[in-house]
Order: structure tokens, then C-alpha cells, then sequence
């Protein structure tokens, strides 16, 4: 299989580019729309047909390459059901697989972070978008976010896959790859709560500021800009 984590230090953002195999079917996750190029090198020299692209939710640090990537190779866009996204091609249900050349994914809806997120299921690992990060959860404060649904999405969806699972985030802004359930059960500070109005208490008190691109950013990729549009 073909697995490769790509970073954007600008916002602190991992793109997946999945495959099978060399010269087979690819998708991509959560890409950033500056680092298209780079994309369709690491394609181009794996000689990978790109078919399928994916945000996890709507982003709010970064503008994503969802349409570019569309625009240079055709392949298809795809979100949940719950996106707003006006440029989305097909928008999956919960529990809807997802399929390439020999690859599945199953969408699992997990809102808190935004009421559009989810997560994509793939065997031993699952990619969290920004509902579970590594020793840390995304904040639920804007974009319709709720904690209490964000607990319910961590404690009663992600939390009950195999304590093996690797995760996988959208977001790390202290240089870790990846991590497992059981890792973040046992570790992650957000997660060592006992109610539901507990971890909503803490999330409540963040007091974070916006992204600094946040009202550059959730416009744009709610309409799917691409590089000579913005």
C-alpha cells in the first residue's frame, strides 16, 4: 500500500495521498490548496490515478485543494451528507463505504468539532479530521460545533473502535504523526473526563481566538475557490 502523511506548516494541516499500489487508483485527504503541485508530483512519480479527494469538514485555518485538485485532474470531490460545501460531487452517509482500487474507507458522522465532520474508517486506522487529535480534540466553539455532540462523537463512536486503531488526525502542532485509541483514551488530557457536562465545561473554557484565516478560509472552501480565485 501506498501511504504518504504530507505536512503543511502554515496551518499545521496532514494531507493523505492513499493508494494500493504503484500505478493504481488514489485518494487523497484533507489536501491544502498551496500544495496542489506538490500533490500531483508525488502522483505523477507513482504513476497514481488520482479518482477521489476528501475534506474531513469544512476547514477553518487553510483553503483546501479539494477544487484545484478537481479542476487539474478530475477526480471526484466528496464530503458527508452534512457538508454545505456548494461544489461537493458526492456527499456520503454515515456508515457509507467508500471505495478505490482495492481500498475501503467507511465514513462515520462525528460533529462537535463543526456539525460536517467526520472521520474516514480504512482497516488498522482511521483519519479524525479535527474531532481527536493527538493528545488533544478540536475546539467547538464556532461553525456550529457543540461539545456535547463532540463527546458523544469521541466517547460512543471513535473511542469504541479497536484500542489497536491507529489515528490519524487533520491537525499537530507539536511535530506527532500518529497515535491509537487506546493511546488517546488513556493519555489524551480532553479525555479524562467522567460526564458529558464535564468535558463541555472545559471546552467552553478554551477561550481560543479564531484562525487567523477563518473568514478567508470558511468562505472559500464553502465555495470550492481554486488558486486563480483567490
Amino acid at each position: 500500500m501506498i501511504f504518504n502523511q504530507l505536512f503543511d506548516n502554515k496551518s499545521s494541516t496532514y494531507t493523505y495521498i492513499i493508494s494500493s499500489g504503484k500505478g493504481r487508483e488514489a485518494l487523497i485527504i484533507d489536501p491544502v490548496i498551496e500544495h496542489t503541485d506538490e500533490y500531483v508530483r508525488v502522483l505523477e512519480s507513482l504513476d497514481l490515478k488520482l479518482v477521489k479527494v476528501i475534506d474531513t469538514h469544512i476547514h477553518a485555518d487553510h483553503i483546501s485543494g479539494l477544487n484545484e485538485l478537481n479542476k487539474r485532474t478530475n477526480c471526484t470531490r466528496i464530503m458527508g451528507e452534512k457538508s454545505k460545501s456548494e461544489v461537493v460531487d458526492i456527499k456520503l452517509k454515515d456508515n457509507e463505504n467508500l471505495n478505490i482500487e482495492n481500498i475501503e474507507l467507511k465514513a462515520i458522522y462525528t460533529p462537535g468539532h463543526t456539525d460536517c465532520s467526520y472521520c474516514y474508517l480504512m482497516n488498522d486506522r482511521v483519519f479524525t479530521g479535527d474531532t481527536l487529535l493527538i493528545n488533544g480534540t478540536g475546539r467547538t466553539d464556532f461553525q456550529s460545533g457543540s461539545p456535547f455532540d463532540a463527546y458523544d462523537s469521541l466517547f460512543n463512536k471513535l473511542l469504541k473502535l479497536p484500542e489497536k486503531t491507529l489515528v490519524y488526525p487533520a491537525h499537530d502542532y507539536n511535530g506527532k504523526k500518529n497515535s491509537t485509541i487506546e493511546n488517546e483514551r488513556n493519555n489524551n488530557p480532553r479525555l479524562q473526563v467522567s460526564s458529558k457536562e464535564e468535558y463541555a465545561e472545559i471546552m467552553n473554557n478554551l477561550n481560543l481566538s479564531n484562525p487567523k484565516m477563518m473568514d478567508i478560509a470558511v468562505p472559500a472552501n464553502l465555495k470550492g475557490l481554486t488558486l486563480n480565485q483567490i
